[in-house]
């Protein structure tokens, strides 16, 4: 079998340091890098594709979950969370990561974690794709959302968005002149966007209340969601009981 490839991602030296001692003294594990912080890490999954990852939870720029995030699905490989913190632990079991290590990392606790990783590394796609799901549904306020292009990462704020289409796995962020394609499911994104004014307006779209202009009736009930950049929505029988609520709000 070949070497596990592992990224180890902390913006603390000694915390580097000491995954880098544990792991030097374990077989069958290559490290192929290590990050300061989410940026980086971000971009060296990307470019690198490990197959685990040693994440931090807290860094400065991106945290661990964000790190998760901008990554996506399709590159997504085993994490094991490294924390000072218990509650972070907890999350980590809350988001399906395959492990968890708490500061100063024990080598015995260090000797189990690995053997986790090489059980867990069989269903490794059903992990991923339920720890994603549990991201998007996590009880955490969506401040912003990480962008990925061209090799960068930058932020949006849900504030600067119009309105959001589903394009397959993917959806587009409509913000003002600007498109984001963010590797991510509607309905991963919508129960997070929600506490910030958006509604669904159809099976595909998603739309930020204080961009609608106008809203024109239409048939059985649907409406033509005629934005303030001139954008026209029509609105799905199934999704207009929002749209009926802003409606009588506004009388």
């Amino acid at each position: 079998m070949a070497d596990i490839r592992a990224l180890i991602v902390d913006d603390e030296a000694l915390a580097r340091e000491r995954v880098r001692t544990l792991l030097a003294a374990a077989s069958g594990v290559t490290i192929i890098g290590e990050c300061t912080g989410g940026r980086d890490a971000v971009a060296s999954i990307l470019d690198n594709l490990p197959d685990l990852v040693f994440l931090d939870v807290q860094m400065p720029d991106l945290d661990g979950f964000q790190v998760l995030e901008a990554v996506g699905d399709d590159h997504l490989p085993a994490i094991v969370f490294v924390t000072a913190y218990d509650e972070y632990a907890l999350r980590a079991f809350d988001v399906h990561a395959v492990d968890y290590l708490l500061k100063p990392i024990e080598p015995e606790r260090f000797a189990r974690t690995l053997d986790h990783v090489r059980e867990g590394l069989g269903n490794r796609s059903d992990r991923l794709e339920a720890l994603l799901d549990a991201l998007a549904t996590r009880d955490l306020p969506l401040d912003r959302l990480v962008i990925r292009t061209r090799g960068k990462v930058s932020f949006l704020k849900p504030s600067e968005i119009d309105w959001v289409e589903a394009d397959g796995k993917h959806v587009k962020l409509h913000a003002g002149r600007e498109t984001h394609v963010v590797r991510q499911q509607l309905k991963r994104l919508e129960p997070r966007l929600a506490p910030h004014g958006f509604v669904r307006v159809h099976r595909s779209a998603i739309v930020n209340v204080d961009r609608i202009k106008e809203l024109e009736p239409w048939f059985h009930g649907e409406y033509v969601v005629i934005l303030k950049d001139g954008t026209k929505l029509t609105s799905s029988a199934a999704h207009s009981e929002a749209l009926h609520r802003i409606i009588d709000a506004a009388k």
